[in-house]
């Protein structure tokens, strides 16, 4: 749909978004190894092992020994941080840069880590519990993401936010505008998906994701307003 390319909202609090950063470099230095380091089969092995597969989440399906390599349970953090192609990593990396960077000042760079991975791993619940008999490893950042972008449009929806639609065409537009479409698609894009696609989308884990990051946003808005007031 679009590609966030820079905002205009200066930190307030935070001089730099250090944990932004290190997640990202994470999610790239891990993509770098199972891409380029293991490959192949490999890769495959990490990302049914590491992948958070909603049968064994939800029913507790044994994951084939040669692939179980964490706890089920811990699936739904290592999933994060595994991605199946240099368009996934790079466009999940690109919302976060942009928009995180603000959320985690809100935050502070503790408070951001943990909403971070609270998002991520609601995200993978919803989107297990929503087809709990599938084998099919989820992978990506993009359900964390999609947790920063709810925290975004309740902190600072009158931001302007230059974007690349459509992937041609870069517009400045709302945040609350680029926002709103964003999850809108999501929900569409979700009850008009049919199992059919060739690229499997995660739709339940962006929704969930969101949901989450809107909620405790939402909770915590008066102490988080008051934050970067200053």
């Amino acid at each position: 749909m679009f590609l966030p390319l820079h905002d205009n909202t200066p930190l307030k609090v935070i001089r730099f978004q250090v944990v932004t950063g290190i997640i990202i470099a994470a999610n790239v230095a891990v993509f770098l190894f199972t891409h380029y380091g293991v490959g192949g089969n490999g890769e495959v092995m990490i990302d049914l092992g590491l992948g958070a597969t909603p049968a064994a989440i939800t029913n507790g399906a044994p994951v084939d020994a040669a692939y179980h390599m964490v706890p089920d349970f811990a699936t739904l953090i290592t999933y994060m941080f595994l991605h199946a192609s240099w368009l996934h990593l790079l466009s999940n990396m690109a919302f976060l840069w942009v928009f995180a960077d603000n959320v985690e000042d809100a935050f502070g760079h503790w408070g951001f880590l943990a909403f971070y991975m609270l998002c991520g791993v609601t995200a993978g619940l919803t989107h297990s519990f929503a087809q709990p008999a599938s084998l099919s490893p989820l992978i990506g950042a993009s359900g964390a993401v999609a947790g920063i972008l709810g925290a975004y449009l309740l902190l600072f929806p009158r931001a302007r936010v230059w974007v690349l639609l459509f992937m041609r065409l870069p517009i400045p537009i709302s945040a609350a505008w680029a926002l709103i479409g964003w999850i809108g698609f999501q929900v569409i894009a979700m009850f008009l998906d049919n199992g059919q696609s060739r690229i499997s989308v995660a739709w339940w884990a962006h929704i969930g994701g969101f949901a989450t990051g809107l909620a405790v946003t939402w909770l915590f808005r008066e102490r988080l307003r008051a934050r970067i007031a200053t």
